[in-house]
């Protein structure tokens, strides 16, 4: 039989969260509450750490504001984040990035990754192979113009 805090915990994860790690450029929506205003506040920064599993799981986003680095940790099943944009992937090695805290200005970017997405033409359908592509009489000619020009090389 379950433990009764393992339903509990089961009941408060979510299932609307994007999925994200260390290094990913993310704009997390949190609702601020001061006094009797509630108000939704959006921290956009990099990811450099998650840790945790389950309920318990957070995450840590830092960013520069006005030359100064923040830093904020979020509770990522909290009820207060009403949601998380991912904006860009990062291409990094690690799981945690604190060396991002010594870096100021361009050193404190991580490179984005460089998604290579296939070609295709509008309204061709995916489970079909592309056309072999024929031989054109200009690729012919440029092929004899290089092999001509690797010959007078060997000559000279």
């Amino acid at each position: 039989m379950p433990n009764p805090i393992e339903l509990l915990e089961q009941r408060q994860l979510r299932s609307d969260l994007p999925r994200f790690k260390a290094g990913d450029t993310v704009r997390v929506h949190f609702q601020v509450i001061e006094g009797t205003r509630r108000r939704v506040q959006v921290f956009e920064g990099i990811v450099i750490k998650r840790q945790g599993q389950g309920v318990r799981e957070t995450f840590t986003v830092r960013k520069q504001s006005f030359g100064v680095g923040v830093e904020r940790t979020f509770p990522l099943h909290s009820p207060k984040i009403e949601k998380i944009e991912v904006q860009a992937i990062g291409d990094v090695n690690r799981a945690k990035l604190y060396y991002l805290r010594a870096k100021v200005g361009k050193k404190a970017r991580v490179r984005e990754q460089q998604h290579v997405a296939p070609v295709s033409s509008p309204g061709a359908s995916a489970a079909e192979p592309a056309e072999p592509a024929e031989d054109h009489p200009e690729d012919e000619g440029g092929e004899e113009q290089v092999a001509e020009a690797s010959a007078e090389e060997e000559r000279s």
